[in-house]
């Protein structure tokens, strides 16, 4: 299997600062007592942001799930 590390996101990539940054607004809307709705939005939106990050480094890797061909 070749694995292309060129393309792995570095850790000060922008969409990892998204991520974290969007996991802060979840924490802080669930610490202020916001509304279950807007508490569950802001959860999603960070674990998806979160899995977008996973899946395309995963993809970049080779790992399980991809294939290169």
């Amino acid at each position: 299997m070749n694995r292309d590390v060129t393309n792995v996101l570095p850790p000060d990539h922008q969409a990892f600062a998204d991520a974290i940054e969007a996991m802060k607004r979840y924490q802080e809307a669930k610490d202020a007592g916001a509304p279950p709705e807007e508490v569950e939005r802001l959860k999603i939106l960070a674990e998806s942001l979160f899995q977008a990050i996973n899946d395309y480094q995963l993809q970049v890797l080779g790992g399980p799930g991809y294939s290169s061909h």
